[in-house]
């Protein structure tokens, strides 16, 4: 990890929606960061703008993914750049999902629109290991079909067979819309679990996040088993400028991704 940025330069871009781009990284020169986790984040540096903390939506070797929308001037700056573009990348920062310590468990991904982006990486990575975990569910809600990031990725893993259930829901339908309509904690009910050998990974806005983690709670999978993540709390990375500060934690430094037993208090605290 460094505190200078290293020079990254865009390879691909991919428009996910209308404010919404994924964009591929590889380093400029020999110097590349250290490998990244599933739920991880990296200070992504605008020249001449700023930088902003934005999580890990894939890993290839050294190529870095970050989907980021555009909502601000740095991050508009970044849904703007075209190949050959550079920019600045830090990091690795904050945890990880872990998904490693919930081998032979049953998984439960839930994801609230671009909150999919920091757990794409850990569905990759329950894929590639079909023997190590148990069923695997991707339950996946946004405002509008629009909304929906990784569109293609996301059909061909709704259609297809094996151990991945895939579902996907909306809350407000489109003409030819053919799909689910409701919250996506109504997608539960599909969903192939075992309460007591689950373990949950939810990401997307806090009253979704905090829906979810109710529901998963009420059919039985316990508290420290719901995994979250708070990254729309980071700002820094460093724990320097105390924005991202919850009770006694430090989102950038002992988060974004943290236990549902730990969470709920930290959320109740901000409420006071």
């Amino acid at each position: 990890m460094t505190d200078v940025p290293l020079p990254y330069r865009v390879t691909r871009v991919h428009r996910e929606t209308a404010d919404t781009v994924t964009l591929a990284l590889a380093p400029a020169g020999a110097a590349a960061l250290a490998p990244f986790s599933p739920g991880q984040f990296a200070m992504v540096y605008a020249f001449g703008v700023g930088e902003i903390p934005v999580s890990v939506s894939g890993i290839d070797h050294r190529e870095l993914v970050h989907t980021v929308r555009s909502v601000g001037a740095v991050s508009a700056a970044l849904c703007a750049l075209g190949p050959g573009a550079a920019v600045g990348l830090r990091g690795p920062f904050g945890t990880g999902w872990e998904v490693d310590k919930a081998a032979a468990q049953d998984l439960v991904v839930i994801a609230g629109g671009i909150g999919l982006a920091p757990l794409r990486p850990l569905v990759r990575a329950a894929l590639a290991a079909p023997q190590t975990y148990g069923r695997l569910n991707l339950l996946v809600g946004a405002r509008t079909p629009d909304d929906l990031p990784y569109a293609p990725q996301l059909r061909a893993w709704t259609t297809a067979h094996g151990r991945l259930h895939c579902a996907v829901t909306v809350d407000r339908p489109a003409n030819g819309w053919r799909g689910h309509v409701g919250v996506v904690t109504t997608l539960l009910n599909s969903a192939r679990f075992e309460p007591g050998n689950t373990t949950a990974y939810v990401c997307g806005p806090e009253v979704m996040i905090r829906a979810t983690a109710r529901d998963l709670l009420q059919r039985g999978v316990v508290a420290h088993r719901i995994r979250v993540s708070l990254e729309r709390n980071m700002h820094c990375a460093t724990g320097h400028c105390g924005h991202c500060q919850l009770g006694g934690v430090l989102m950038c430094r002992d988060g974004p991704v943290i236990g549902w037993d730990r969470a709920q208090s930290l959320l109740s605290v901000r409420e006071l």
